[in-house]
């Protein structure tokens, strides 16, 4: 089985996606990190981010590898585990300029369905449904008000000790969310027959409850 959980930053996508995994006991995929170990590689080698094909090399010799931890899953960049640095906020806007190049999306989604086709994987990012797995067996859209998604990025922040500003943050939000939607090669949207979550009022809890309730309450196929 494979699900396929899309939606924009902030809306609770990873975390959903990797408690429902845990829920089920499949594996979990966040393919976002894949982007920003693109934009970490090619930095760490002092390659502008607007150099589309040094970033294209970089993305096609990238050996990725998810490890599950008992702290959580790691990434493993070429051997190394780079997910602590992955989280950092300059990775993640090089992540948005690397992951629009055509060139990167093919290779990334290559890996991607090479990963799935295991089985039994929950992936989260922004163009499963639509582009990676379409013949997903579950789709789901998490979305949210863009100020409550950038309430919980500037909490998540805040929580590692770091000096941030809530207006940007949600600037920063509907920035991202312009991006990613207007890009020609793979937007950011719903695949037309996912079940659509709007998550602004809803504990973590209750979407992994009513997205693990869908699945389980399923008849076998």
């Amino acid at each position: 089985m494979i699900i396929a959980i899309d939606g924009p930053a902030g809306s609770g996508k990873s975390t959903v996606a990797r408690q429902v995994a845990a829920k089920l006991r499949f594996r979990y995929i966040e393919t976002g990190s894949m982007y920003r170990a693109v934009a970490w590689k090619a930095r760490q080698r002092g390659i502008d981010l607007g150099d589309r094909e040094r970033v294209a090399e970089v993305a096609r010799g990238l050996d990725l590898e998810f490890v599950p931890r008992p702290e959580g899953q790691s990434l493993l960049v070429d051997g190394e585990n780079a997910s602590p640095v992955l989280k950092d906020e300059e990775v993640g806007r090089g992540a948005a300029v690397v992951a629009a190049y055509k060139e990167v999306r093919d290779i990334m989604t290559a890996k991607q369905r090479e990963i799935g086709r295991s089985g039994n994987v929950v992936m989260d990012g922004r163009d499963i449904g639509t582009i990676v797995f379409p013949e997903a067996d579950w789709k789901f859209f998490l979305d949210a008000d863009p100020a409550e998604r950038g309430r919980r990025r500037y909490l998540e922040l805040k929580g590692k000790n770091q000096v941030v500003d809530l207006d940007v943050i949600v600037e920063q939000v509907k920035q991202r969310d312009h991006e990613d939607r207007n890009r020609p090669i793979a937007p950011l949207r719903p695949a037309r027959d996912a079940i659509l979550v709007d998550t602004t009022h809803l504990r973590i809890e209750e979407v992994v409850d009513e997205v693990a309730r869908r699945i389980q309450a399923a008849p076998a196929s």
